[in-house]
């Protein structure tokens, strides 16, 4: 029954004009967190450059590969969900020193304008980053992997990869900076299957 259920719902979102490879307009994709991380890195002291994994990321994003333009994207993150290598570090990051993930338990981006890059699987996503109750807008940019049919699913998929500097003095948790460099690099990687296909998919699992 899944099967049948997302066969039928990748037939309704594909163009047969293209062989039925790539899904045609707008498409709603929802993020597979299993395969969807945010890395933060930093300099320290100048020695070394560790990072913050941040995983189950949870959002939703409508993509038109003929029109990237019509593309939005909304992305929450909890705080709690971070960790290094070291957990006395992952609770000092959490602590009110620092992100006071009890205060503010959420990251959250939304998009606010995409445009094409110089490349052609470029895009560059301007939206608001919202970190320790301060928003400031940030430019993601963003490198298509891949618009298709999954290989394990068999359902229409979409990959990106993304990249991104900003000040942590900006949203408040500027503790340290600049022994502990206030530029923060953010790197992403993100897997989404098609939004009715993955309600499929996770009824199949509770199931």
């Amino acid at each position: 029954m899944r099967h049948l259920l997302q066969h039928a719902v990748f037939a309704a979102v594909t163009d047969p004009a293209n062989g039925g490879g790539a899904p045609a307009g707008l498409v709603t994709y929802t993020l597979d967190p299993g395969h969807t991380e945010v890395v933060a890195r930093w300099n320290h002291f100048g020695f070394s450059t560790p990072a913050a994994i941040f995983c189950q990321v949870k959002g939703t994003l409508a993509y038109d590969a003929a029109q990237p333009e019509r593309s939005r994207v909304e992305v929450s993150i909890p705080v709690a969900s971070m960790h290094t290598t070291v957990p006395k570090q992952d609770e000092h990051l959490r602590s009110a020193e620092f992100f006071d993930a009890e205060k503010y338990p959420e990251i959250h981006f939304q998009s606010t304008k995409v445009e094409r890059g110089p490349a052609e699987d470029q895009l560059l996503v301007t939206g608001t980053l919202s970190i320790h109750g301060v928003s400031k807008p940030v430019t993601l940019d963003v490198h298509v992997n891949q618009v298709g049919v999954h290989g394990m699913h068999n359902v229409p998929a979409a990959g990106f990869d993304a990249t991104a500097q900003v000040n942590r003095s900006a949203f408040g948790i500027g503790a340290f900076a600049p022994a502990v460099s206030d530029r923060i690099d953010l790197r992403i990687t993100a897997e989404a299957i098609e939004s009715k296909a993955w309600a499929a998919i996770e009824q199949a699992h509770a199931g």
